[in-house]
């Protein structure tokens, strides 16, 4: 079955699997990234239920950022999704980078999540 898989979707299947491996009961923090947009949400995958969510998409993101594919939109959606988990009563998540590599847009999401204070 592997090799009917794309290395991208190979890749995103190596990192959940460690990911299930490290997480110790924690909710994760996912992220996708398209060329115009990034989204975040925080998934519980014990009980299959996503606690948070946020996106450079949102009324409030998109009149105050210039585009919402740069490295300043995903810290905002960081900050965000930081704050809302905040308020959800998640202190400590997993981050899933996906098929992504850790740099540019991703990185400073996570940058962005660790100043609101999520730990991971």
């Amino acid at each position: 079955m592997a090799k009917d898989l794309q290395a991208g979707d190979r890749r995103k299947a190596r990192v959940r699997r460690t990911l299930r491996a490290r997480a110790f009961g924690r909710p994760r923090l996912s992220v996708f990234r398209s060329s115009k947009q990034i989204y975040a949400q925080i998934i519980d995958d014990e009980n299959g239920v996503t606690l948070v969510a946020a996106s450079s998409l949102e009324k409030d993101n998109r009149t105050s950022l210039k585009t919402g594919a740069d490295v300043e939109a995903a810290k905002v959606v960081g900050k965000l999704i930081a704050e809302r988990a905040k308020k959800a009563g998640v202190s400590a998540v997993v981050f899933d980078r996906g098929r992504y590599m850790f740099h540019g847009r991703v990185k400073a999401l996570a940058e962005g999540a660790r100043e609101g204070g999520l730990d991971f």
